[in-house]
Formats: structure tokens, sequence, C-alpha cells
């Protein structure tokens, strides 16, 4: 029997009081993996959440996992509940670890105890993702009995400093991540009362860029004018980088619209406020705000090797060395992207100076199946639980994992989903979570692995 969306949130309603108070201990518990992620608050924090998800029918373990080189990682929670070895599986994904706090003098309330105001919860993961937790808890706890689908849970240790155990620990656990669907509940949605779905992340790959002009130093009065700097010569070559509308104009870098359409832009004054855009500024690139953020490539210098003003002197810069990140199209290939960005580097160089690029890091970008069914039952789970239609929506940066677990299980389809809104502030002072939107995730993850049963 399909339960209805009433009878779910009416057992999530009953069990609220128990849901806010599981999500206030986590805050408590302070599992603060840049702390060390080897930690005994860490191994607490993990088996606190196992013995959460005990009390709803996983059986859940902790398990430490192991770092590329064999040292010691992260306090991993794993678990499983098979209810019909011929129903469908789904991976439930979140982490309990969080962002430190370097200055709890900045945050209106202990950062490290729950704490209601109206409408959010504060607390330091309350969003980041004790609520991606309390969501699956609360979830699971709704369905009872009458969950129809085999779970599997991860809740990783240690997303916060970069996963770097991630890959090794499911290559040594694969059968405990089999499944037909991964809902990762660490995203967000569009506002507090609007879901979303998010649709796609981009990828990155970073370069250093190294220019030279001249085998030493030479005085800038006896030399200035036909030789030009380094420094000079290298902000040529990033601005030709760039049309005169601000789009990246490099052959080979692929673009393209938000996936799964665009129902709502991003609105352009709420953009400029929450960045802090100074006000003569005009936001760079054409179309949608949404494709320029999410879908579309863009390159930021984010390290330059130059003398400081203090302590400059009247002499032409031989070469320097600058940094781009580049972030790729959720679909292009991030190798693939970054030799494009080096062959324009190279090719374009003022002048003819030296220029040289060095790959480092690369990491493919992740892009949802709008057509598939568990992308369709999760649409309409978010539908009835929030009672307006789900906007979809993209990320500008980068969850290396996600694209590795699809890599790694490439027949699962998977959904990203989240507690988080643009008022969370995760990572940040005042970190809160929207208490009526947990409640209709709440209610929206148990309509989903109900109608997932039916799939």
């Amino acid at each position: 029997m399909e339960l209805t969306e009433a009878q779910l949130r009416a057992r999530v309603d009953a069990d609220w009081d128990d849901i806010l108070a599981v999500l206030g201990r986590r805050i408590e518990l302070k599992p603060i993996s840049a702390q060390g992620i080897t930690g005994e608050h860490m191994r607490a924090s993990a088996e606190y959440v196992a013995k959460l998800l005990q009390g709803v029918g996983v059986d859940a373990r902790v398990a430490q996992s192991h770092n590329p080189d064999g040292t010691p990682g992260a306090w991993e929670v794993v678990g499983s509940n098979v209810v019909d070895p011929d129903a469908p599986t789904v991976l439930l994904y979140a982490h309990h670890d969080v962002q430190p706090v370097p200055d709890a003098f900045a945050w209106d309330t202990d950062p490290f105890k729950g704490t209601v105001v109206g409408d959010r919860l504060y607390g330091r993961g309350a969003c980041d993702d004790g609520g991606g937790i309390a969501i699956h808890y609360g979830a699971l706890k709704a369905l009872g009995d009458d969950l129809g689908v085999n779970i599997k849970v991860f809740i990783e240790g240690e997303e916060e400093m970069g996963s770097p155990s991630f890959i090794p620990f499911i290559e040594e656990h694969r059968d405990e991540f089999e499944a037909d669907v991964i809902i990762v509940c660490d995203s967000g949605n569009w506002a507090p009362d609007v879901p979303s779905l998010t649709t796609s992340l981009r990828g990155n790959a970073t370069c250093d860029v190294h220019l030279r002009v001249l085998e030493h130093p030479v005085h800038s009065g006896q030399y200035g004018g036909p030789i030009l700097d380094a420094n000079t010569l290298a902000a040529m070559l990033i601005a030709s980088m760039y049309d005169e509308q601000g789009e990246l104009a490099i052959p080979g870098l692929e673009g393209g619209e938000p996936i799964g359409g665009l129902q709502r832009d991003l609105d352009e004054v709420n953009l400029r406020a929450d960045a802090g855009v100074a006000d003569p500024y005009r936001l760079a690139g054409t179309g949608s705000l949404a494709s320029r953020l999410w879908t579309k490539p863009s390159a930021t210098v984010i390290g330059f090797d130059a003398h400081p003003v203090d302590g400059s002197f009247n002499v032409i810069s031989p070469e320097t060395t600058f940094r781009i990140s580049l972030r790729v199209a959720p679909t292009q290939e991030p190798h693939a992207a970054m030799q494009a960005l080096a062959d324009f580097l190279e090719s374009h160089a003022p002048f003819g100076a030296e220029v040289k690029v060095t790959p480092l890091e690369a990491g493919m970008g992740w892009a949802m199946d709008p057509d598939c069914t568990a992308t369709k039952d999760a649409m309409a789970a978010l539908e009835e639980a929030f009672g307006v239609a789900p906007v979809n929506k993209g990320e500008g940066g980068s969850i290396p994992f996600i694209p590795e677990l699809q890599r790694i299980f490439p027949h699962a389809q998977v959904l990203v989903t989240g507690p988080e809104d643009p008022k969370s502030n995760a990572h940040s002072p005042n970190e809160s979570v929207s208490v009526s939107g947990l409640r209709n995730d709440v209610v929206a993850e148990a309509l989903l692995l109900d109608k997932l049963a039916r799939a």
C-alpha cells in the first residue's frame, strides 16, 4: 500500500521533538575533523550516529578507513537493512564531521548548542551536515515497518577535509555501497519553502602558468619600453582568455544550459549582495546567471608571484608564475578542458614570451539524469512535501566524491538533496537550518523511499 503525504507527515510530526533533539545532540558532540580525523571525538560522533541508525532498523557499525598511504583514516558509519532481496536498494549518504569555529564571538548563539530562534535552528553542523543525518534518521523512523526498499548507509567522517580515504574505503567495501539509487543528502533547497534537487556540479582543474621574458632582472629606466615586465605580460595573457563581454573565449572549453531546464534564474540583486559586489562592477558574461554559475566554465587567478609593493624598486621583473583554477562544465572531462586551456595560453604568449603550463589537480563534474525514474520520483516527492513545484538548482563548485561514486557504480541513479538554503551560512558564523524546511525534507525523503519501492 502506497503511503500518502498526510500519513507520513503525521508520523514525522509525532516524532519531531525527537528529530530536533537528535540534531541538537549532533551539534553538541563537536565532531570537528580538522582537529584530527582519527581522534576519539570523531569516533564518539560516529558511534552516536551508528546507534541512531540502529534505532531505526539499520544494522549500522563504525569502521575506520585507511588513507592511500596505508595510515589510519576517518571513522565511518556503514550498515544496511535488507527488507526484501528482490526490492530496490537505496544508499543513503551524509557526513558526520563539521567545520571548525575559529571565532565563537562572531556567533549570536553558542555554536555548539542547538538553539531555535524563530523558524531556524542555529549551531555548527545544523545544516552541514547534521541536517542530512536528521533527514535520513527521520525518514527511516517515519516509514518504520512500511519500509519497502533495502537500505544501505554511509555516513562519512572526513568530508570537510576533502575525503582523502573515501575511494580506498569504497574499494575495500564495495559490496556495502552497491545500490540502485544513491541519495547524497549534503546540498540544499532554493529557499526554505521552495525545494530543489541539485542538478549539476562543475568539475575543476588547476594549473600553474610560468611566464619568462628575461634571464635576469634589468633596470626599468635603462630597458623599459621595448621590454615589458613579466607581470604586465602575464596580465595581458590572462586578459586574452576573455572576450569583450567577459566570456571565456578558449576553443575546446564546453558550456551549456542548466541541466533539466531553468525554471527560475538567480536574482542579480541578491547575488550582488551575497557576494559583496562593488556597486560600479558589471557582472561578466552573457546568458542566465544560472548558466554562468552552474554550467559554463570559469577561470580564476587564485595565486600570483610578484614582488610586494612594500620594498619594490625599479627593475623589470624577468619571470612570474600564476595559478589558475578552472571550473569546468559538468559534462566535460576536466583533463580535456585543462589541455584546451594549456594549448591556448602557450599559443597566445604576448610578444612571444616564454610560457609553460604545468597541470595540477583535476576533478570531474557531475550532471543529474533528469529523465530517470529516481529523479521523477524525487521531484514528485518534493512537490508533495513542500506543496510547491521544485526549482532545479545547480552548483558552481565541486563535490569530487559524487562523480567518483557515479564512476565506480555507473548503473546507480544519483540524487543530490539536502537541508541547506540561502540563509544557512554553512561553514560560516551563525550556521542554521530552517526548522519548517527540515521537516518538509524529512517528509519528502520518506515519500521518495516509498515511491522507489514501487519504481
